[in-house]
């Protein structure tokens, strides 16, 4: 039986997981790609290289992230975060998160590519999901 979790095992979920999937709205349809992401505080912090999910996340920013884990097909919990897009572009902020999130996903792809000497490549946007509200069911 579904039946609703809390705010706190909604971070936890997130806190677990190493794949998310965030929904966006790209040239007024839904549009949801797998990235990797770190929660602390009410925030998801990501990246990636520009491209459709960055062009409509300028343009509407709101959006949603999706983790789950899944034992079985009567088994299994799911956490949404719904917030809003913000950029990071202060050099010492941007060197923070894709620090972090280098050393919980060493593979990264295809961002790695693209870090230049200094360690920040420009082509590489840095991003935040302000959190607005978390919601998370189980069942089984």
């Amino acid at each position: 039986m579904m039946h609703m979790l809390t705010s706190d095992d909604a971070r936890q979920l997130f806190e677990r997981s190493k794949v998310a999937r965030l929904g966006c709205i790209v040239n007024g349809e839904p549009y949801v790609v797998p990235i990797n992401c770190i929660l602390e505080g009410n925030y998801l912090y990501s990246h990636s290289l520009n491209g459709t999910k960055i062009s409509g996340l300028r343009e509407n920013p709101r959006a949603c992230v999706q983790v789950d884990e899944i034992e079985s097909a009567l088994c299994w919990r799911s956490a949404i975060a719904f917030g809003k897009f913000e950029e990071i572009t202060k050099s010492d902020e941007r060197a923070d998160v894709l620090n972090k999130l280098f050393k919980i996903f060493p593979m990264l792809t295809p961002v790695e590519s693209a870090i230049t000497i200094d360690g920040i490549g420009q082509s590489v946007i840095v991003f935040r999901i302000r959190i607005d509200r978390l919601t998370a069911v189980s069942e089984g």
